[in-house]
């Protein structure tokens, strides 16, 4: 499902933020609907929203960030200005910027993360959540330690936390992409028109490294196979809910972040819809646009 002019109706701009930030954003809709902010994760941009955008913008305000170390939005230099905290800055900067009040707030992947945090930490202004293929951070740090699947699945984490990555990577951009989007990635296969629009959103300077700098900041444990590292206090202790209605939405076939990490969800949010989109991978915004839309359509009333 590819159509190349899907974005014509919505505009791009530039936005400086209060957290001395630059992101290009992906706006639409009329400027009085009720707002929805879209957060995309690793490797991509607002462009993995084209599909939802173009719907969505119909009916409400749309607005999707390139998020800070992506494409062509600010690249601060230093693992410290990627901690979790600085993109939820972000968010509520862009927000603020924008004069958005309260907004629906939507992540995928990393998005995902940073929805989760922002929702635990600033619930006032988050009407509505939705996730995508992004599980609660206290879920996913209990699976590294006690669902050894998906340890195994989340190892390149440790990966892309080695010192030097960005420059293998960057050596190779068309490997990578085959590694993610080919026949063996760990979503469906891309469209090959798809190849273009990665490699020049890759390409530019410094975007592998802020990229990966977003692992490298978190906090999130991923102990080796054969590691026993001391258990987080956390894990043992309860947990704030999150109180916001809440939909997760997940492609079953993700082969780095397993349908397992559903499990225990309806005890940490208290308003919970899951709908799971069967034949679908990681990069479910794209592999199944429709469902998708459909979902977020039915969640929103």
């Amino acid at each position: 499902m590819t159509e190349p002019n899907l974005l014509s109706e919505l505009r791009r701009e530039r936005i400086a933020l209060s957290t001395g930030v630059q992101l290009d954003v992906t706006i639409g809709g009329p400027d009085d609907a009720p707002a929805i902010i879209f957060l995309h994760g690793f490797p991509e941009s607002a462009r993995t929203w084209r599909f939802q955008l173009a719907d969505l913008a119909k009916d409400y305000r749309v607005v999707a960030p390139d998020q800070r170390g992506y494409v062509r939005s600010s690249k601060p230099e230093g693992v410290e200005n990627y901690t979790p905290d600085k993109p939820i800055a972000d968010l509520f900067a862009l927000a603020d910027a924008l004069g958005i009040d309260k907004f629906t707030l939507v992540g995928h992947d990393w998005g995902g993360a940073i929805a989760w945090g922002a929702a635990l930490t600033n619930p006032s202004r988050i009407e509505r959540l939705a996730i995508l293929n992004a599980p609660h951070p206290f879920i996913f740090q209990k699976a590294l330690f006690d669902d050894m699947g998906q340890r195994e699945g989340s190892q390149y984490i440790r990966a892309f936390r080695t010192p030097g990555m960005e420059s293998f990577i960057a050596a190779d951009l068309d490997a990578f992409y085959d590694r993610l989007f080919g026949p063996s990635g760990i979503g469906s296969e891309a469209p090959p028109e798809e190849r273009p629009a990665y490699l020049e959103e890759w390409s530019q300077p410094g975007a592998i490294l802020a990229m990966l700098n977003w692992y490298r900041a978190a906090q999130i444990i991923v102990p080796a196979m054969d590691e026993a590292p001391e258990r987080p206090a956390f894990l043992d202790a309860p947990f704030p809910a999150v109180q916001m209605p809440t939909l997760v939405i997940w492609g079953m076939d993700d082969k780095a972040l397993t349908p397992a990490l559903l499990e225990g969800l309806d005890a940490l949010v208290i308003d919970l819809t899951v709908v799971e989109i069967p034949d679908a991978g990681h990069f479910v915004t794209w592999e199944k646009p429709q469902a998708v839309i459909e979902a977020l359509r039915a969640f929103l009333g």
